[in-house]
């Protein structure tokens, strides 16, 4: 059995977000800062990244000043408390197929999570890509979330945000 250790190219990696609410949508980006995916025969079996919270970005948002807020808001104790948590964890637990189960860890509290990957090895580069729905209520983040305040009406803010991830690793 050969097993492979593939490190994460921050530069060519990234995170893309989508939050929703009842009015529309909003994304960005978020970088990977570091991480390894580990493959016995080709086939994924293991590996865990660091996202840099710290790194959220507003793509939708194009007017400075409100851009510079809603990024605020998203670093505040409502959201992703980036100050007193400037990381979270994904650790792949187990694979199976193209179908890959983990631990993210958002504010320091973990959940299982669930998605598909695919992922494409030519030589010693890896590229992997994948659709994480997130449910924010669990990592603290109730912020006009209809499962803990009423007549939110058109302020309500969906708990499940998208990430899809994409993910350049090179063979260490």
């Amino acid at each position: 059995m050969k097993t492979q250790k593939f490190e994460i190219v921050s530069a060519q990696s990234n995170i893309d977000w989508v939050g929703k609410k009842v009015t529309g949508a909003h994304n960005g980006t978020i970088a990977v800062k570091e991480g390894d995916l580990i493959l016995n025969d080709g086939k994924l079996t293991g590996g865990k990244f660091t996202i840099d919270t710290t790194s959220i970005k507003i793509l939708d948002v194009t007017d400075p000043a409100t851009n510079a807020q809603f990024f605020g808001h998203l670093a505040s104790d409502d959201f992703f408390s980036i100050e007193k948590y400037p990381e979270a964890f994904l650790d792949i637990t187990s694979v199976s197929g193209n179908h890959v189960e983990g631990d993210l860890t958002i504010k320091g509290i973990m959940h299982p999570v669930a998605f598909d990957a695919a992922i494409n090895v030519n030589g010693d580069l890896l590229t992997a890509t994948g659709k994480l729905l997130v449910d924010r209520t669990k990592y603290e983040m109730k912020f006009r979330s209809g499962n803990f305040f009423k007549d939110l009406g058109d302020t309500l803010i969906y708990n499940d945000f998208e990430l899809n991830v994409n993910v350049t690793a090179k063979a260490a």
